[in-house]
């Protein structure tokens, strides 16, 4: 079971991380929360086809929400 108060520092920090990836064409949203921690996203827009997606993706928002939620153990794009 997901702890609400965890799930929704996630969901503040990845709301405070879109107007980055906004200001460069792209998005993300929220797809699943698991019950480990792993966070998992869908990258949109420039975001989904450019080629530094997974750069973004493990240095730009897993460690961001790893350092503001250390609860988190991974993040995923699907």
């Amino acid at each position: 079971m997901i702890n609400p108060e965890i799930e929704e520092k996630i969901k503040t920090v990845l709301e405070q991380l879109r107007p980055y990836l906004q200001a460069d064409g792209g998005d993300l949203s929220l797809v699943e929360i698991t019950d480990d921690y792993v966070v998992r996203v869908r990258l949109e827009g420039a975001c989904g086809s450019c080629p530094m997606s997974t750069m973004t993706l493990k240095a730009g928002i897993e460690g961001t929400l790893k350092k503001e939620v250390p609860e988190v153990q991974l993040v995923e794009s699907v």
